[in-house]
C-alpha cells in the first residue's frame, strides 16, 4: 500500500514537473533559457486580474542582419526589444522603448509588416478600456489615438490586426462582440456615430458611418451573442475568421461583406482561431478544451484534437514543417477553380521553400494529394500540445463496398446554395434535418472513421460509458441520445469525451480551470452560457454539420503534450528556427527547432 501511494507521489511529481525539451520525428526542440524575454528584474508578474501577455514580431530588414523585433505586454507595461532569437542570449537591460500606461492595459498589439523599416515601424496596441493606439517604438512617438474618448466602443479590445496588404487600414474587435474597420488617416470625431445598414445575415449586421466627412470608424460589424475574443486573416487577404463567446466559428468574405460558412463548439465559447498555409483549413480552440479543424471549402468539420485539460487560447499552424504539394482540383466540391488553383499554387511553393523533414507520398499513388499539416496549440492547464493533420483526415478511404454521396444539409445556417457538401454515408441519422436515406445502422460508424495519433478502441470503457448515460446528460443539457450512439458504436471512452468524465476532471488538482482569465469571472461565463442557450439550443445544432457528434468525425490525439509553464500560455508563434511561447508570469520562451541550437550559446 505504502509503496504503491510512493509511486503514485513520485508519478505525479515527475507529470508536473515542467519540461524543457521534447522530441518529435523532425528531432529534438529545445528551450534556450538565455533567449528568454521578459521585464528587465526577470521577477514573475503577479497575474491576478491583468490581461493576456501577447507577442508581436516584426522584421525591419536592418543591415546588421538582425532585424528581428520583439514587442510584448506585460500588466500595464509594454516592451520593444532587438530580438536575437536562438543567435544570442536576449539582452534585458537595453530595451528599445518602455512604455507604462495608467487607468488601462495593453491587451493586443499588431505590427505593419509592409511599412516597416530600420529606422520606423508602425505598432497598434489595444487597450483594455475601448483605445486603440499607433506608435512608433523605433522613433518614440505616439502618432494617434482611437475611439479616445470611448465613443465607438467602451468595452474591452479583444484584438487588433492591420488589415492585409493595406499600410492603412486595420481591424478592431471588442468584448462587445463588435468589430470596426478604421483608416489611420482618418479622425474619429467628437460625437458618438451615427450608423446606416450596409449588409444583414445569419447572426451579424454591418453598418457604415454616416456622416458629412469620411471619419471612423468606416464599419462597423456586430457579429454573434457576446464577445468576439479573436480574429484572423485567411493567407490571400480575402476572408476573415471570426471566434466568438457564442461558441461559434464565423467566416466571411471581407471585401464583399458576405457570411461564406459557420461552425459550433462543442461547448462554451470559442478563444482563438487560425488558418493552414494554403487557406484550406480553419483550427479553432476554446472552452471545450478541443482543437476543432474545419474545411473552409467543404464548410464543414473534418477533425477534433483532444489533449488539453482545460481551454485552449492560441492555435496556430506551423508553415515551416507544413508540406502541401499539387493537388486535383475536382477532389473539392462546390469549390471556386479559380481560387483552388491559386491555393494549390501557394501550396506548391510553399512546400519548395519550407525544409520539411515529414515524408511526401510517392506521385504514383492513387490518393490526389500529399500532405501533412502542422499545428500547435497551448492551453490554461500550461500545456504546449503539437498536432499532425494527414491524409487519412483530410481524404478518409472507405471500404469498396461503401461510397461517398452528395447530401444537402439543411439548416438554418447551412452553407450557400447550390454548394454540395461531400459527406460519409454514416453520417449521423438522429439529426432530422439530414436527408441521406441510404444511411447504414449507426453500429458501423466507429469502425470506418480514421483515427490519427489516437488510442485502440477499448471493449472496457464501454460499461463506463454507459454508467455515466445518466450523469452526463442531466449535467450538461444535452440529449442522452449522444451517450446511447456512443455505447452503440463502441466508441471508447476517449472519443466520447463524456460530460461526467469532465466534471470529474474538473476537480483534479493538475486541472488548471482556475488559471481562466482575469476579467472572466465563473458568474460571468455563466450568465454568457445561460445567454447562449436561449439564443442557440445546443440540442439542436448538436448532430448536424454545425457541430458533429464527438463519434463522427476522427479524433486526433497530440504528437507532443508538454507542461512547459508555471502559469496559463497565452502565446505560440512559430518561427523559421524556432518557435515561441509565452506564459501569464511574463516569460517569453524560444525553442530552438531541431538543429538550430548555436553552438556557442
Amino acid at each position: 500500500m505504502l509503496i504503491s501511494k510512493m509511486a503514485a507521489e513520485g508519478g505525479g511529481k515527475e507529470m508536473n514537473e515542467i519540461k524543457t525539451q521534447f522530441t518529435t520525428r523532425e528531432g529534438v526542440y529545445k528551450l534556450l533559457t538565455h533567449s528568454e524575454y521578459s521585464r528587465p528584474n526577470r521577477v514573475p508578474f503577479n497575474s491576478q486580474g491583468s490581461n493576456p501577455v501577447k507577442v508581436s514580431f516584426v522584421n525591419v530588414n536592418d543591415q546588421s542582419g538582425n532585424g528581428d523585433r520583439i514587442c510584448f505586454n506585460v500588466g500595464r507595461e509594454l516592451y520593444f526589444y532587438i530580438y536575437k532569437g536562438v543567435r544570442k542570449a536576449a539582452d534585458l537591460s537595453k530595451p528599445i522603448d518602455k512604455r507604462i500606461y495608467k487607468g488601462t492595459q495593453p491587451t493586443c498589439h499588431d505590427f505593419n509588416h509592409l511599412t516597416a523599416t530600420a529606422e520606423s515601424v508602425s505598432l497598434l496596441v489595444g487597450f483594455s478600456a475601448g483605445q486603440v493606439q499607433l506608435i512608433d517604438p523605433i522613433k518614440k512617438e505616439t502618432s494617434k489615438l482611437f475611439n479616445e474618448e470611448r465613443l465607438i466602443d467602451k468595452s474591452r479590445v479583444t484584438c487588433v490586426k492591420w488589415v492585409p496588404g493595406s499600410e492603412s487600414l486595420f481591424l478592431v474587435s471588442h468584448a462587445s462582440g463588435n468589430m470596426y474597420l478604421y483608416n489611420v488617416e482618418h479622425t474619429c470625431g467628437t460625437t458618438a456615430p451615427h450608423y446606416q445598414l450596409l449588409k444583414q445575415g445569419e447572426n451579424y449586421s454591418v453598418h457604415t458611418c454616416k456622416s458629412k466627412s469620411t471619419r471612423n470608424p468606416l464599419l462597423k460589424w456586430t457579429v454573434g451573442e457576446g464577445a468576439l475574443n479573436e480574429f484572423a486573416f485567411s493567407p490571400d487577404g480575402k476572408f476573415l475568421a471570426c471566434v466568438s463567446q457564442d461558441g461559434f466559428l464565423r467566416v466571411f468574405n471581407f471585401d464583399a461583406v458576405e457570411l461564406h460558412g459557420t461552425m459550433k463548439s462543442y461547448f462554451g465559447g470559442l478563444l482563438c482561431v487560425c488558418w493552414s498555409p494554403d487557406g484550406k483549413y480553419i483550427v479553432a480552440g476554446g472552452e471545450d478544451d478541443l482543437v476543432t479543424v474545419w474545411s473552409f471549402l467543404d464548410c464543414r468539420v473534418i477533425a477534433r484534437g483532444h489533449g488539453h485539460k482545460s481551454w485552449v487560447s492560441v492555435v496556430a499552424f506551423d508553415h515551416y514543417t507544413t508540406s502541401v504539394e499539387e493537388s486535383d482540383p475536382m477532389e473539392f466540391s462546390g469549390s471556386d477553380e479559380d481560387f483552388q488553383d491559386q491555393m494549390i499554387h501557394f501550396g506548391r511553393d510553399r512546400a519548395n521553400s519550407t525544409q520539411s523533414r515529414l515524408s511526401k507520398r510517392n506521385s504514383t499513388d492513387s490518393r490526389p494529394v500529399s500532405v501533412t499539416y502542422r499545428f500547435g496549440s497551448v492551453g490554461q492547464d500550461t500545456q504546449l500540445c503539437l498536432w499532425d493533420l494527414t491524409e487519412d483526415i483530410l481524404f478518409p478511404h472507405l471500404p469498396l463496398s461503401r461510397t461517398r454521396t452528395h447530401t444537402n444539409v439543411m439548416n438554418a445556417t447551412s452553407p450557400p446554395a447550390g454548394a454540395t457538401i461531400i459527406t460519409n454515408t454514416s453520417s449521423n441519422t438522429t439529426n432530422g434535418n439530414n436527408s441521406g436515406a441510404n444511411t447504414p445502422g449507426i453500429n458501423s460508424i466507429a469502425t470506418t472513421l480514421p483515427r490519427s495519433n489516437s488510442l485502440p478502441h477499448s471493449a472496457g470503457t464501454t460499461t463506463t460509458t454507459a454508467n455515466n448515460t445518466n450523469k452526463a446528460s442531466s449535467g450538461g443539457g444535452i440529449s442522452s441520445g449522444i451517450m446511447d450512439s456512443a455505447i452503440a458504436t463502441g466508441v471508447s471512452k476517449f472519443a466520447t469525451l463524456s460530460l461526467h468524465d469532465r466534471k470529474e476532471r474538473h476537480h483534479e488538482k493538475d486541472h488548471k480551470r482556475n488559471h481562466s482569465m482575469g476579467h472572466i469571472s465563473s458568474k460571468s461565463s455563466d450568465k454568457l452560457n445561460l445567454l447562449t442557450k436561449t439564443k442557440t439550443d445546443p440540442a439542436k445544432t448538436l448532430g448536424t454539420l454545425l457541430c458533429p457528434r464527438m463519434e463522427d468525425v476522427p479524433l486526433l490525439e497530440p504528437l507532443i503534450c508538454k507542461k512547459i509553464a508555471h502559469e496559463r500560455l497565452t502565446v505560440l508563434i512559430f518561427l523559421e528556427d524556432c518557435l515561441v511561447t509565452a506564459c501569464q508570469e511574463g516569460f517569453i520562451c524560444t525553442w530552438a527547432r531541431p538543429g538550430k541550437v548555436v553552438s556557442s550559446f
